[in-house]
């Protein structure tokens, strides 16, 4: 009787069949990368930007148009370069001779979905141009503000092998990203699948059979239930330790900020949902750690010249804590 009690609290079926279908989709086109998949979907629940990371040819930037797709809404794509201007983001005042005045012409990043390929390759003016959109969803331009459209996520792309040529993102632009998502190569029976699957089909082809499914409206009511997922105390208090051992760790030049805590409890709540369930369990809050964590901390370099990661680092502080139960 108190199960059926338990399940009556959030409706979460809308949502899960819309998961089914989203994976079944994308699944069509890409082989493996289940994870990338449901932390994609776990940031589009959470209205968090995401930052990619793998080495090319690992189906990065096809994900991403394939999630653009998915979803019915506007969808734009920046290829970063060191001579990009920060107008050719955001946009600029263009003079009107009819008019006698200037007015506003909207840059590329005014789109819903927007993919920005090698992020790290833009110098650092250009990557300053990000960051008030990124956090408050808006570009002031001549003291303007200009609003951005719902919903609205920066999906960034890197390479971590090829540094010739590249600006380091600012740990005050990293932390804006809710996860930074690593992505390796597909094992040997998935890129046997691969080979199968494209030798009768182009990319294009395939990416024309993938159908909407998500509106604009269908996400922002699905982002309103995950904020209702529950979420004990005890478990609040597990997010806030994990990231305040950050700051304390001899092992680390740099911790989490509070931004932090509250990105891996909102991915927490997505990560329940999406499983069908409406609380949050400590396995929640473990699994999306890391993601969120390892853009965020910088390793003492004694730790770095050791060959110490920061996902090994996060690892052995979520062992060392004490997982309420």
């Amino acid at each position: 009787m108190e199960e059926n009690l338990f399940e009556q609290r959030i409706e979460l079926g809308g949502l899960n069949r819309a998961v089914a279908e989203i994976r079944q989709e994308i699944g069509q086109v890409i082989i493996g990368q289940q994870k990338m998949v449901d932390l994609l979907l776990i940031g589009l629940l959470c209205d968090g930007h995401l930052l990619i990371e793998g080495v090319p040819g690992v189906a990065k930037t096809l994900t991403a148009k394939l999630m653009a797709r998915i979803i019915d809404v506007d969808f734009s794509r920046l290829q970063f370069t060191p001579d990009l201007m920060p107008s050719d983001v955001i946009g600029t005042s263009v003079f009107n001779p009819k008019e006698g005045d200037f007015s506003f012409k909207p840059g590329p990043i005014f789109s819903n979905i927007v993919l920005i390929d090698e992020i790290n390759r833009a110098p650092a003016k250009t990557q300053a141009a990000l960051f008030e959109v990124m956090e408050e969803r808006q570009v002031t331009i001549d003291g303007i503000s200009h609003q951005m459209t719902f919903p609205f996520i920066v999906l960034a792309t890197q390479n971590p092998i090829e540094q010739e040529g590249t600006y380091r993102l600012p740990e005050a632009q990293l932390d804006r990203f809710l996860f930074k998502i690593d992505v390796g190569y597909p094992s040997l029976e998935e890129e046997v699948t691969i080979l199968n699957r494209q030798q009768g089909k182009t990319q294009a082809e395939m990416l024309a059979g993938v159908r909407k499914i998500l509106t604009a409206g269908e996400i922002q009511h699905y982002r309103s239930l995950i904020q209702s997922i529950i979420i004990e105390p005890k478990l609040v208090e597990f997010i806030a330790r994990i990231v305040h051992e950050t700051r304390n760790n001899p092992a680390l030049y740099l911790g989490a900020s509070p931004r932090a805590s509250l990105a891996i409890l909102r991915a927490a709540k997505a990560n329940a949902a999406i499983k069908g369930r409406d609380f949050v369990t400590p396995e929640d809050i473990i699994e999306m750690a890391p993601p969120v964590l390892r853009h965020r901390i910088i390793l003492a370099p004694e730790k770095e010249m050791e060959g110490i990661t920061a996902d090994d680092l996060i690892e052995t502080m979520l062992k060392a804590i004490e997982v309420p139960r």
